[in-house]
């Protein structure tokens, strides 16, 4: 199952990629906002097509070599690799909270069209509030 979900992916980027490519040269004249709507399928396209292709060819690499695949599973699963990475994930998280805040005052000064500073807003009010959902949960179940 796991190896049809890789594959659908890689279809799925090229399918998008060659809907954006389509729209692009059509001669469509699209107006406003749509006028993006191509690049955003060619860039979800080429993002999704690399993903799944990264992933076929690192199975192929592990599956060719059983002694890789198991140093790098007992390298993930390491406790002090696993602390690591999420002390480094909060770290950032801690500098994300601080660099979008300046990044939106910034923008509100600098007269930046308002959808565009609402968006980044509601973005970043959206990350603070997963992570207060999962600081709540995870109290409660420590």
């Amino acid at each position: 199952m796991k190896k049809m979900t890789k594959y659908a992916t890689i279809i799925l980027g090229l399918l998008l990629w060659a809907v954006g490519f389509y729209l692009l040269k059509a001669g469509i004249d699209p107006q406003g906002i749509l006028r993006a709507v191509p690049y955003v399928f060619i860039s979800f396209g080429c993002g999704l097509f690399g993903y799944g292709m990264g992933d076929v060819l690192s199975a192929r690499a592990l599956n060719s070599d059983p002694a890789l695949k198991k140093k790098l599973d007992i390298e993930t699963n390491d406790e002090r690799n696993v602390t690591i990475a999420n002390k480094a994930k909060g770290k950032a998280f801690d500098m994300m909270t601080f660099v979008y805040g300046a990044l939106m005052v910034s923008f509100a000064l600098m007269g930046i069209d308002i959808i565009a500073v609402l968006l980044l807003v509601f973005a970043y009010l959206f990350v603070h509030g997963f992570a207060l959902y999962y600081r709540f949960k995870f109290e409660k179940e420590m």
